[in-house]
């Protein structure tokens, strides 16, 4: 059973496994059948004997044809998506076949599913003709991401009778992953973009769409309208022009999974709102065309692609889908700072870096600003952890607007583009906010206290104290 629809067996059984599903009446009917033979034999009624064989063999017969019919029994599963986003609900089809020559009785299905899926769900078929089938379907959701097991599937068969239930399961399973909400982003330019590396070193011939004069050796399966006959003539084989690859613009993704800068649990946490954005725009840029890499503060890339760097480039489906499962799965790491991060960015120069930060501290801040000089520009969305524990009362607070705006500035100063992010804040209307580099939105909390006259002088003592913490 496997997303796809597969079908399968039931695990086989021993015969006296099937003897033990004798239910009540199959075990009154046999316990009254040897009670009437021995009578029989007894009084020396062979009448009452022919009534004793007829009660004693009835609930054997029903053991024996349901010990043979559940394994001619097909079930299949299919999801329909396999992979859907938080608090989506995905439809699970379950099919089931008789493939014997004789009917089935009462057949009872029940799924198995994580009690975060919601309750398993039973159905209860009639019998199923020689050759027939039955389709159910149920609905799961789940308001956290994941990847959950479905199934094995149980199958409770019975006779006409009533004599015998007999529970079998399915050996195969299926796996719904759950991955985070992701919101469609405007389109804007981001400044400080610059191209990546690709196959050749003629830049502007690359954007022309113009071929590399640069020939390459014949390879099978080549346009014989691509040979170039000068060189062919000059090397003795056959050579080709080789075709410019369009350069892609890189970009790293830092998803900073700290378990002290992320407070909370939940669909509702911070650390949740912040692997959602990673997600959004993670496919955002990959349906532009850039080349991404997600990088956690472990310094691992996310996912160990074989691809040089990590990058997944493209707008293919399989790059896409494969960064979201792994921020299905992705949790809180026990790192204290930054720098396992930024060492695996020291090895090349970024393109762009985009970094969703927790709360940071003076010293995260700097190795932050160090991370700086390895992009060619960088966006920062910061979350305000205050207002994310204690609700918008939380960054009302002096000392945390203070703490929060001087953190913004210090990042800024760094040449980051610093956004702070609240509960409730859409992801659209932050991505939209890069496209001022540097700036300070309107609604930026921060606002007052970094640059309002009546806090200049409690900010300039709070940088202070942070800078020294």
């Amino acid at each position: 059973m496997s997303g796809g629809g597969s079908a399968g067996t039931p695990e086989p059984g021993g015969l006296r496994a099937a003897f033990g599903g004798l239910t009540t009446r199959g075990r009154s009917f046999l316990a009254a059948g040897i009670a009437a033979a021995v009578c029989s034999y007894l009084l020396g009624q062979a009448d009452l004997l022919r009534v004793g064989l007829l009660l004693a063999a009835l609930p054997l017969v029903c053991v024996l044809v349901l010990h043979r019919t559940r394994y001619r029994v097909a079930g299949s599963r299919t999801l329909a998506p396999a992979r859907v986003p938080t608090a989506v609900a995905s439809r699970v089809g379950l099919r089931v076949e008789n493939i014997s020559r004789l009917p089935t009785g009462v057949l009872m299905l029940q799924d198995r599913v994580p009690y975060v899926l919601g309750p398993r769900p039973r159905f209860v078929l009639d019998r199923v003709e020689a050759g027939g089938c039955r389709e159910v379907s149920y609905r799961v959701r789940s308001d956290l991401r994941g990847r959950y097991p479905l199934g094995p599937l149980q199958l409770r068969l019975s006779d006409p009778f009533g004599m015998c239930e007999l529970t079998s399961s399915f050996s195969t399973s299926d796996t719904l992953t759950v991955v985070p909400r992701i919101e469609p982003l405007p389109s804007i330019r981001l400044t400080g973009e610059t191209p990546g590396y690709g196959d050749g070193r003629q830049r502007s011939l690359a954007l022309a769409g113009d071929d590399d004069i640069i020939p390459r050796g014949y390879r099978h399966g080549d346009d014989l309208r691509r040979v170039h006959w000068r060189s062919t003539a000059r090397h003795g084989e056959l050579m080709v022009r080789r075709e410019e690859q369009p350069q892609k613009t890189r970009c790293t993704i830092l998803l900073d999974t700290r378990r002290a800068a992320h407070q909370g649990s939940g669909p509702d946490s911070a650390f949740e709102w912040a692997v959602s954005g990673v997600a959004s725009t993670a496919v955002h840029l990959l349906e532009r065309g850039f080349s991404v890499r997600l990088l956690t503060d472990t310094g691992t890339s996310v996912p160990g692609t074989e691809r040089a760097g990590g990058f997944a480039g493209g707008a293919e489906s399989a790059d896409a889908g494969l960064l979201l499962d792994t921020l299905a799965m992705v949790e809180h790491s026990e790192e204290e700072d930054l720098s396992p991060a930024y060492e695996a960015l020291r090895a090349g120069q970024e393109g762009l870096l985009i970094g969703f930060f927790g709360d940071l501290d003076a010293r995260q801040v700097a190795v932050a600003g160090r991370m700086r000089q390895r992009s060619g520009a960088a966006v920062a969305f910061v979350l305000d952890g205050d207002a994310w524990t204690q609700g918008p009362a939380g960054s009302g607070y002096p000392a945390a607007r203070v703490r929060l705006a001087n953190r913004l500035r210090m990042l800024r100063e760094a040449g980051w583009a610093a956004l702070p992010v609240t509960p409730g804040t859409a992801m659209p209307d932050l991505w939209r906010s890069t496209d001022r580099a540097g700036g300070i939105p309107p609604d930026d909390p921060a606002a007052g206290a970094a640059t309002g006259p009546a806090d200049h002088s409690t900010a300039g003592t709070a940088t202070g104290a942070g800078s020294g913490a």
